[in-house]
């Protein structure tokens, strides 16, 4: 159990993720007052790994429901196991033929068929999905509600009474409530706007893209033996990359996969070769690296025109040198 706001961004920096004190509060809020969390942000920005660290530093069991559309009640709470019952039903065949034995008419038949219902819709032929499994566990679970807004309104309206009273009514056997409660995560990557009605029974969190000190932390958190002028120069890379027009924005796990190319290419710093024949790394889209690679061209422009003309050749040599081997400084 979290005891402080300081003891969150420690203990999820011991298990590799670096958050700032807003986003530590929100997670310790979340335990102190039992509400689910629902982050908010671009895709890749670490809001399911948050939920991960989470779990594993609480030592709970993590219980993942991925959304998607057309996503309904079965498939996320639970689903009758027909076949089992039907296996059932030919085992106790000779039982069945007894209880309806000396009966008059159909009808009374099936009133004492009938009776014996709870024999057929019990638990037993339940096969739990992730909501029910998160609800009836004995032990404390976190339940991470992945990309809610890829799935239907309808099915928003669904989680309603999870989150609000953390029990579901399955109608053959009644209400059943949750034997320990869990904490929940919902993740969204903003792909459409969520009702008021979610967001009401929800602590809010949006995770954007961190500053260029932050994503350092994350280089050297997730990357210990990365160099230190190498993961600055990175970062200030991505950073310009981020503010163009693109298709899709690199997040942070391109930060990392980059990284650990130019490392791999034994680069040691950011030259516009490499760069350039490494952009496919972080950028998904054709038309991202050609404004990519128009940008890098401004940088270099950029870094050249800062030189002073007046310095003497001795002088200016190693300035070319350190604007060739870092270009972003």
């Amino acid at each position: 159990m979290f005891e402080s706001v300081d003891d969150v961004i420690s203990d999820l920096g011991a298990l590799g993720y670096i958050c700032d004190k807003r986003i530590a509060t929100v997670v310790f809020l979340a335990q102190q007052l039992n509400k689910p969390v629902l982050v908010e942000g671009p895709a890749g920005v670490g809001k399911t790994e948050l939920a991960k660290v989470v779990a594993t530093s609480l030592k709970r069991e993590l219980i993942r429901l991925q959304c998607y559309e057309g996503l309904d009640e079965a498939k996320a709470l639970y689903e009758w196991e027909y076949s089992k019952q039907l296996l059932y039903t030919q085992i106790l065949k000779d039982k069945v033929s007894e209880t309806i034995a000396e009966t008059q008419s159909l009808a009374e038949a099936a009133d004492r068929v009938g009776r014996e219902d709870s024999v057929f819709f019990s638990d037993r032929f339940i096969v739990p999905r992730p909501l029910m499994r998160a609800i009836t566990s004995e032990e404390p679970t976190l339940l991470l509600i992945d990309e809610v807004d890829k799935s239907d309104p309808e099915f928003e309206a669904f989680l309603l009474e999870i989150l609000s009273d953390f029990q579901v009514t399955i109608p053959e056997i009644g209400t059943i409530e949750a034997k320990t409660q869990p904490i929940v995560f919902l993740t969204s990557n903003d792909a459409r706007e969520m009702s008021d009605a979610l967001k009401r029974r929800c602590l809010h969190l949006w995770i954007d893209y961190p500053n260029e000190e932050l994503e350092v932390r994350i280089l050297d958190a997730k990357i210990p033996n990365v160099a230190q002028q190498l993961a600055e120069d990175v970062v200030a890379m991505m950073h310009k990359i981020r503010s163009l027009d693109l298709k899709k924005t690199p997040s942070i796990s391109e930060t990392l996969d980059w990284a650990r190319a130019l490392m791999a290419l034994n680069s040691d710093g950011i030259e516009e070769q490499v760069v350039n024949d490494t952009l496919n790394v972080i950028l998904k889209y054709e038309g991202d690296v050609a404004k990519a690679q128009s940008e890098l061209a401004k940088i270099l422009d950029a870094a050249s025109a800062q030189e002073p003309e007046e310095a003497p050749a001795a002088e200016k040599a190693p300035e070319k040198a350190e604007a060739k081997k870092g270009i972003l400084h």
